[in-house]
């Protein structure tokens, strides 16, 4: 799978709409194939562990449903929408179309949604807080945008919020490979015109007010920044009930003191690889030793579990720290000359094959440590056909 942004560079892409404007891309993917098949992807909705949702009209109602289900024969075969979130955790043809958009960095993305629907299926119109590619996959649908601006918001039901009608800037109709980039806040409403479905490619920003909140208990749980406000070159008071600017200055700098970049990526590299989806994840230890480990890999490559979240700062990779589905993972200091390739290369490859490892298979804690993670099932040994 391609991806083609119309004779665009990614960095084009990036300077010119990431976050600034809509964009529709014409066959953005030649030859697109859906990821998987409606019948798939409504035996994912009967699964407990997946998120699903069915949004419907009844009596000219907005109804949404959650799942899982069981049936949709009492729904017809016109207006409904069926929606599974995440495909790319339980689905790894996913991982094809996510690699396309890989010129933005993985810890921004939020997961890849599969929507079907019958004809005049939708959600409503709506705003979204996060960037979107929707691709187009079998089918057609009707797309209107609207422009950024104060758009009064309702709920049509308690679990859809809803728009007010707005005047569409882009009012287009998608065919299989096309592509609707979105950036956030603009208003938008899909209608499908026959049996579709589409495959949604979605970048999650968190709110200052959600990290915030996230920082406080990460502090308070590992029990951080205990130091006292010192204030050893008071000045002489004439008011008793006033804090002045000198002292308005030092409890900002007490506060600023606390953000630096150790605290901050500790932090933000446990809550940005945090999975929003449950993760396909053994019950238990699957028992490989280090042994097994580098003569399987002889046979069969190791791959990424999907939706798991890995990644890494630029400030600390060389002394060995990476983060991986909510934990921090520092390893021996005395493999530091290892680290940084290692670590690059496991966070930035969805596939390792044995040429890849090979610089690393003679190192033991190397090996030890990533045989641990196989075992908790983070990277599992895929069949070669």
């Amino acid at each position: 799978m391609q991806l083609d942004l119309n004779g665009m560079t990614p960095k084009q892409f990036l300077e010119e709409y990431w976050q600034k404007k809509p964009l529709v891309i014409r066959q953005g993917f030649k030859h697109f194939e859906d990821l998987l098949s409606p019948e798939e992807m409504a035996g994912l909705a009967c699964e407990d562990v997946v998120e699903s949702r069915r949004v419907f009209k009844q009596n000219n109602e907005w109804q949404a449903e959650f799942g899982p289900f069981e049936s949709y024969e009492e729904l017809g075969e016109t207006d409904w929408t069926l929606i599974v979130q995440a495909l790319n955790n339980w689905v790894p043809e996913a991982e094809n179309l996510l690699k396309c958009f890989d010129f933005i960095p993985r810890w921004r993305l939020d997961d890849v949604m599969v929507s079907y629907a019958t004809p005049g299926g939708g959600v409503g119109p709506h705003i979204d807080l996060y960037d979107v590619f929707i691709c187009q996959g079998s089918g057609r649908r009707r797309w209107r945008v609207g422009d950024l601006g104060p758009h009064k918001e309702f709920a049509a039901h308690p679990a859809l919020l809803h728009t007010e009608a707005f005047e569409p800037i882009i009012d287009v109709e998608l065919l299989p490979g096309d592509i609707l980039y979105l950036p956030p806040g603009y208003p938008h409403d899909g209608v499908t015109l026959e049996p579709s479905m589409s495959f949604s490619v979605g970048y999650r920003t968190a709110s200052a007010k959600d990290m915030v909140s996230a920082l406080a208990d990460h502090i308070i749980d590992k029990d951080l920044c205990n130091e006292q406000i010192a204030d050893p070159d008071r000045s002489l008071s004439n008011n008793s009930g006033i804090v002045n600017n000198s002292d308005l200055e030092r409890i900002k700098q007490q506060l600023f003191a606390t953000l630096d970049d150790k605290l901050v990526s500790e932090f933000s590299g446990r809550y940005l690889t945090q999975s929003k989806c449950e993760l396909d994840l053994p019950a238990e230890c699957l028992g490989f030793q280090v042994l097994d480990i580098t003569e399987q890999l002889k046979q069969q490559p190791l791959v990424k579990l999907g939706g798991l979240r890995t990644l890494y700062f630029e400030a600390s990779v060389a002394d060995g720290v990476l983060y991986i589905n909510g934990e921090q993972f520092t390893l021996a200091a005395d493999i530091t000359a290892n680290n940084e390739a290692f670590i690059t290369l496991l966070c930035d490859t969805q596939e390792l094959t044995v040429e890849d490892l090979s610089p690393f298979l003679n190192d033991e804690l190397l090996v030890t440590q990533l045989t641990t993670w196989v075992n908790a099932g983070y990277w599992y040994f895929e069949e070669v056909e």
